[in-house]
């Protein structure tokens, strides 16, 4: 039986750059939605203090939900194997995160689309990297997720892993029991590709999910290609949107989600319009649930 997590993307910056809200604001807010779990996020300003982690837990429980997944980005695709060294360290720092927190997946991406990285170059380095943290992983019970990502809001270059013969590539060089996929079909379309599709082909892989939908608030697909390179973070013209209001077809996706067995967590990526768009993100999500798993409640 899915479970329904919510993420806050309304507050990122308040909650990771100038502080304007605290975790405990954000606890007391996601806590009265009728869903599972908070899905958290590693760069949270508070958790930069480890003494802090358990409080955390506790508040989230003391409500009747969890944190099931931490979200994170490795950056695994650098040329300098010190650098990729480092990033490890940092994987295996979050996965203990995500482990104190009482998760039980923490999410991986490929890294930046360096220009002068070629695909089996690419493909081979965040491989080692991921099998890397894997061991480090069991040993805690973590599964890894691996994102269709498009790109992190502190990177230049998008997700090195964004198109989908690359992201399939990736997915079948790595073959554990603690590692799946996080599927985003929003960031299908950022890609230019049918999320659809995307999902048919790794549908069996897939272990939590990024429920969003996302829009352009101009121009087209081909004028974002132009200005997501070598500038910080997503693009100007790029909303995410309230989960319905967009081109997703969710019934499409949780048939065949359903039709794989998939009983696991399904975080909402919400617009940045605030806890009423959030909320009515949560209703939309539930009904649909609701239609493929009628014992979800």
């Amino acid at each position: 039986m899915p479970q329904l997590a919510v993420f806050p993307k309304a507050y990122m910056n308040d909650l990771c750059k100038t502080g304007r809200m605290t975790v405990r604001e954000w606890i007391d807010l996601a806590t009265e939605l009728p869903v599972h779990g908070l899905e958290w996020y590693a760069g949270f300003l508070e958790m930069t203090e480890e003494t802090k982690w358990p409080e955390f837990r506790s508040l989230v429980e003391a409500h009747g939900k969890c944190i099931p997944m931490l979200c994170c980005s490795p950056d695994f695709t650098h040329p300098d194997a010190a650098f990729r060294a480092a990033e490890i360290r940092k994987q295996k720092h979050w996965i203990h995160m995500t482990s104190v927190l009482g998760g039980s997946y923490c999410r991986v991406l490929s890294g930046q689309r360096r220009p002068e990285l070629s695909m089996d170059e690419g493909i081979a380095l965040a491989a080692e990297c991921i099998h890397q943290c894997l061991p480090y992983a069991q040993d805690r019970g973590i599964t890894l997720i691996l994102e269709n990502h498009y790109k992190d809001d502190f990177w230049a270059y998008p997700e090195f892993a964004q198109k989908m013969d690359v992201f399939c590539r990736l997915v079948a060089a790595i073959d554990h029991p603690n590692f799946g996929v996080n599927y985003d079909p929003s960031n299908a379309f950022l890609a230019g590709e049918d999320p659809l599709e995307l999902l048919y082909r790794i549908s069996s892989r897939v272990v939590t999910m990024h429920a969003s939908d996302r829009y352009l608030i101009e121009g087209t697909i081909e004028d974002l290609r132009k200005e997501e390179t070598g500038v910080l973070g997503y693009a100007k013209r790029l909303r995410h949107g309230e989960i319905g209001k967009g081109l997703n077809d969710y019934d499409a996706i949780f048939k065949e989600l359903h039709r794989v067995g998939f009983d696991g967590w399904i975080s909402i990526e919400d617009g940045v319009d605030g806890m009423d768009q959030l909320r009515r993100s949560v209703t939309f999500l539930r009904s649909k649930i609701a239609d493929y798993w009628p014992d979800f409640h």
